[in-house]
């Protein structure tokens, strides 16, 4: 069980979003350790993507999204839910991905199959944004604990909720596990 390096993430973010799929996502609460595979995840390329927030350019909202690879990035959503997301890329060069859903491992009793169910399930909230997943005292990160997923399990899908952007809402940048049952039903 290894944590991931800032290299993994420092690479293109679709790279990043499919090699996500099968890593564990960690979040330590005192001396209890959460944790689930990540089977659902979606790619955000850069200023040029549409639905990437910072499309817009870099604001209050987006500036941790200019960092260094391998910074979370949560913002909050409709007045009430949380989306969890880790910096893709150079710094200045603002991509994430979105981890959308996982396979509960580790004392998570509830449903973690879309990006808000996940963020209540690990008690991840904004308190969390622009902190390091890659810092020895990181209480969220990610491990790469060899768990191969077969590429032909894993398939390629347009994005959810981004019917705003354009020509990028049917760009295949949706990765998931084929036949997982966490996965987003849609």
């Amino acid at each position: 069980m290894k944590r991931l390096p800032r290299q993994f993430f420092a690479r293109p973010t679709k790279l990043v979003a499919r090699e996500l799929l099968g890593k564990v996502l960690v979040r330590k609460i005192g001396n209890k350790k959460l944790s689930g595979m990540i089977v659902e995840t979606e790619a955000y390329v850069g200023p040029h993507d549409l639905a990437c927030h910072a499309s817009k350019g870099k604001t209050e909202r987006t500036k941790v999204m200019f960092e260094s690879a391998g910074t979370w990035y949560i913002y909050f959503i409709y007045g009430m839910y949380h989306c969890l997301n880790i910096v893709t890329e150079a710094k200045d060069y603002p991509s994430a991905v979105l981890i959308r859903a996982l396979e509960p491992l580790e004392n998570i009793e509830s449903s973690t199959n879309g990006p808000a169910k996940l963020c209540r399930a690990l008690k991840i909230d904004r308190r969390l944004n622009s902190t390091s997943a890659i810092s020895k005292s990181s209480k969220l990160y990610i491990e790469d604990r060899e768990i191969a997923i077969p590429k032909n399990k894993i398939i390629s899908a347009k994005r959810i909720g981004v019917d705003y952007a354009g020509k990028w809402k049917n760009k295949p940048l949706r990765f998931y596990i084929k036949e997982n049952k966490f996965v987003s039903k849609r």
